[in-house]
């Protein structure tokens, strides 16, 4: 396949990872997205205190798109195919929580079917995965990642707004039953609040023998209340798992991944830390991201959405929606500007944007 038949960009990247948000609503209320809840509140106001700065801007008017807006599944798997008849590989099915989309299994089957894609993966909290993981296996699911904040019950549902551990927990056992390889669990770290778990959530990987993401607090909240300081630095995780375990570097091939890997000395499972605020890795980006209602986002925070939808129901041929991704994406970011003067966080939160 020639360049001028693949998504490049003006920076030389070439993208293979497209992830496709079925939805922009969610039945958790995570303080790191959607901080609705009264704990995340109280959090918050703690914390600023504490740092001696103003209250945190009032939250974004949260609507949900009306039916009418979201993409149908006929319009996703067009879009897909496309992207995939210019390079496009892997595939992550996201939301929102995608698994609150009526048929959800139905889609994936659809997406399985298109030659080309080599990695067809879901991301999900995990809260109605015992319900759907069977079906969704079926239809061709490959891997399923998982959010695990923390495993203290009371700190979980401060998290997510919840009370929803054990459910997440039987869908990681649950997952590994199907077959689904690898299993991924990925934690939101933010200082003051689930830091001090951080030793006993690799515990839990190495025992379970998953594959665990610790992750940079990201400034993607509704509240607007992302700051700096409650970043916990990747280089800060990495000292202190390497202080309690007996970690082994994890080589890749794959300069696009984004998680500097380690495995356990007995084998049983890895870790992998994903750094985005304090050792950005723009550079080697390869992804793009489709929003439920029709949008392209060439970065987690790009200021700007071009919008397929008029394409896709005004009678474009597959033709002019090739021509159109390979424009979005000629003009994708080089890079985000996380913690700089210049910053300006995107209007929408990850809810909306798709993980």
């Amino acid at each position: 396949m020639s360049r001028s038949n693949l998504l490049a960009d003006s920076h030389g990247r070439v993208m293979r990872d497209l992830r496709v948000s079925v939805t922009d609503r969610c039945n958790f209320r995570c303080l790191y997205c959607l901080p609705e809840t009264e704990e995340a509140a109280n959090f918050y106001r703690v914390k600023f205190d504490a740092l001696s700065n103003p209250s945190p801007a009032t939250p974004i008017t949260r609507e949900w798109k009306p039916r009418s807006q979201i993409l149908s599944f006929e319009e996703i798997e067009r879009v897909v195919r496309i992207a995939v008849e210019l390079g496009i590989q892997k595939i992550r099915v996201t939301g929102g929580e995608p698994l609150v989309r009526q048929g959800v299994e139905t889609l994936v089957a659809r997406l399985a079917e298109i030659g080309g894609v080599t990695d067809l993966a879901l991301t999900t909290n995990g809260f109605l995965f015992p319900q759907k993981g069977r079906a969704l296996r079926q239809a061709g699911l490959q891997r399923v990642s998982f959010s695990l904040d923390s495993l203290d019950p009371a700190n979980f549902k401060k998290i997510t707004g919840r009370d929803g551990l054990r459910s997440v927990l039987a869908s990681i056992d649950l997952a590994q039953e199907l077959g689904l390889h690898p299993v991924k669990v990925n934690a939101v770290v933010i200082r003051g609040l689930n830091d001090h778990e951080i030793e006993a959530l690799a515990e839990f990987a190495r025992q379970k023998n998953l594959s665990f993401r610790f992750i940079e607090f990201m400034p993607l909240d509704s509240g607007r209340a992302w700051q700096k300081e409650l970043v916990v630095p990747g280089r800060e995780i990495l000292q202190r798992l390497q202080a309690r375990f007996d970690l082994r570097p994890v080589r890749s091939s794959n300069v696009s991944e984004t998680a500097k890997r380690w495995s356990f000395a007995d084998g049983r499972g890895e870790i992998g830390i994903i750094a985005p605020v304090s050792e950005p890795f723009c550079g080697h980006c390869n992804r793009l991201r489709l929003t439920a209602d029709g949008k392209i986002r060439t970065c987690l925070f790009s200021l700007t959405e071009p919008d397929l939808k008029p394409l896709l129901r005004g009678g474009a041929s597959d033709e002019s929606l090739r021509q159109r991704l390979q424009e979005i994406v000629w003009q994708k970011e080089e890079r985000h500007h996380i913690g700089e003067p210049d910053f300006v966080q995107p209007e929408r939160t990850m809810s909306c944007i798709g993980g």
